[in-house]
């Protein structure tokens, strides 16, 4: 149970972090002016192409749409991508909600190794006001 209760706020912790940290813009992503961004660490990473957090902060200033859930699904993915690659998880389930036309809810559902299941509802830890 110790273990488990460990790997479950380490995984979390994780997933915060993943999401949470700024990811460099993509040389081809719409910015609103030339700064691109990013964690400084990723300009010198041990494995190729390795980068830490996600694209999500590209949609702080965007209206609310479907394309918008879409595309924040899409970055929680590729930002989680690498507990898949690593081995952590078998599979990894983004599930958002639209509030309002102002609020998006992300929750992500990890299943590990060993096929358990984790939960992970950030509440209160992303929340955008989207331009309206």
């Amino acid at each position: 149970m110790f273990i488990s209760q460990n790997l479950h706020a380490a995984l979390t912790r994780s997933v915060l972090i993943s999401l949470f940290t700024w990811r460099r813009a993509a040389a081809d992503d719409a910015v609103d002016d030339e700064e691109r961004f990013g964690w400084w660490g990723d300009t010198f990473p041990t494995v190729a192409d390795d980068r830490i957090g996600s694209r999500l902060w590209l949609l702080r200033r965007v209206k609310l749409t479907r394309q918008t859930q879409l595309d924040a699904e899409f970055y929680a993915r590729e930002a989680l991508q690498w507990l898949i690659d690593d081995g952590h998880c078998s599979a990894i389930d983004i599930i958002s909600e639209r509030l309002d036309a102002q609020r998006l809810n992300l929750r992500t559902v990890l299943t590990l190794a060993d096929g358990e299941r984790l939960d992970i509802n950030p509440d209160h830890s992303w929340q955008v006001t989207y331009a309206v």
